[in-house]
């Protein structure tokens, strides 16, 4: 039983959303008519109504693909204590020697701009 109420709350939440965020969209086209009813002889008479009529207009979905410029974080590793000191003069001489690979710090760390893509 709380499986089903629960599957009925998830159907009404995802209506709401398809009405707020405009990918459903209901135009009535008739009106409704209740039936009438009257009592004669006894008995009672039903006349029929009308149900509504409701055009549907659903929204589209496309996904593809695109182009976008997105900006890559630089990652620096700063060894504690003493070794920062030998690691910013590894650094300084790289930048001498353009065309470089970087130099492993001693505990075997590199530093690098370069990203794996």
């Amino acid at each position: 039983m709380r499986g089903i109420l629960l599957i009925l709350i998830l159907v009404v939440v995802l209506a709401i959303g398809a009405f707020a965020t405009g990918l459903l969209n209901l135009n009535p086209v008739q009106e409704a008519r209740a039936p009438t009813v009257a009592a004669e002889d006894g008995k009672l008479k039903v006349k029929g109504g009308q149900a509504p009529k409701v055009q549907v207009e659903a929204g589209k979905i496309a996904i593809g693909t695109g182009q976008a410029t997105v900006a890559v974080p630089r990652l620096e590793v700063r060894p504690a204590g003493g070794a920062q000191q030998q690691t910013q003069q590894q650094q300084q001489t790289q930048q001498q020697q353009p065309g470089a690979q970087p130099a492993p710090a001693q505990d075997g760390v590199t530093t690098s701009d370069a990203t794996e893509r």
